[in-house]
């Protein structure tokens, strides 16, 4: 499977050259001065027009990541000596370079995005005015609460930031992906960021939340959108748990409060639960987060002798 192995390599490097590339005559889709990633509209006459709208598409850039390790790579050593020539010659020929080598260990990093787009990325993902909300990431920003508007040959075209049900009947009538939270694409944010936190360790640290003069490596952060995203579903100081909003029943009713539902998205604002209250096929990734924060806690535990660990079910508190 090696050869197959090497294949998806080079696929991987060409995708990472051809997002990332800057030159004379070429419209990509980085924006240098804004510090993101926005789609592009190709039009018939070959004109291209930046969609600037900052949304999880962008984000979605930090989802390709994956720490090769070096006892991983001397099971492969037919993969990693291509590897190995694969980047000289593309050096060699001033081509993108998509590996990050450190000096510490030899251990390899696959990224879309280099580290320095990955911390203007964050300074976004992590500004609690754009896509950083109680309940976790929004899937839009929070600047889009002024309309987004764009001018295609005479007509606009334009959005805005909706963190709740949709004002439009484009996907269903029931989905929304103008401003609400989902939960798997949350889940792929938070495993990302664990991604590069064991490649970067204590290397790369950023302001969390943005702004906040509160410096965070990349794995602390992981874990605290884990806990903001199940925080969606725990009592709060008054025994209230966001994702029932004001559904009296649920949340006073001793019949009705601990049934737990896993709704379709949440408020980008409130992380109330909207849309269909029965999506446990990914919602339910939830248990997946708790799990993620307990480890989490169980590491940091290991650093602190005669401490007490508590795994009780988060929910249920």
């Amino acid at each position: 499977y090696e050869d197959v192995t090497t294949k998806f390599f080079e696929h991987f490097v060409y995708i990472a050259e051809s997002l990332n590339r800057i030159g004379e005559g070429w419209t990509g889709s980085w924006d240098e001065d804004e510090g993101f990633f926005y789609d592009v509209l190709a039009l018939p006459d070959g004109r291209y027009i930046p969609l600037k709208v900052r949304s999880l598409v962008g984000l979605s850039t930090l989802f390709a990541v994956l720490t090769l390790k070096k006892d991983l790579l001397k099971k492969l050593p037919d993969f990693h000596t291509r590897l190995k020539w694969f980047q000289k010659y593309r050096e060699k020929n001033n081509a993108y370079q998509v590996i990050e080598e450190s000096k510490d260990h030899d251990d390899i990093l696959l990224s879309l995005v280099p580290r320095q787009r990955i911390e203007k990325l964050l300074k976004a993902l992590l500004d609690s005015q754009e896509f950083l909300s109680p309940g976790g990431i929004r899937s839009i920003s929070r600047i889009h609460g002024t309309p987004y508007m764009v001018n295609i040959d005479g007509q606009e075209f334009g959005l805005s930031y909706q963190p709740g049900e949709s004002n439009t009947s484009l996907f269903g009538g029931n989905s929304n992906w103008r401003g609400p939270v989902w939960m798997p694409m949350n889940y792929l944010i938070v495993h990302s960021l664990q991604q590069y936190s064991e490649y970067y360790g204590d290397e790369s640290q950023v302001e969390f939340p943005s702004g906040s003069g509160k410096q965070m490596n990349l794995g602390e952060i992981s874990n605290e959108l884990a806990k903001r995203l199940v925080s969606i579903f725990k009592k709060d100081e008054n025994g209230a748990r966001p994702v029932n909003g004001s559904e009296k029943i649920y949340q006073t009713d001793p019949n009705f409060s601990d049934l737990v539902l896993f709704y379709e998205y949440f408020h980008g604002d409130s992380s109330r639960g909207v849309g269909a209250s029965h999506q446990t096929g990914w919602t339910g990734v939830v248990a997946e987060l708790i799990n993620r924060i307990s480890l989490f806690k169980r590491e940091a535990k290991k650093e602190m002798p005669g401490a007490s660990l508590s795994l009780a079910n988060p929910l249920l508190q």
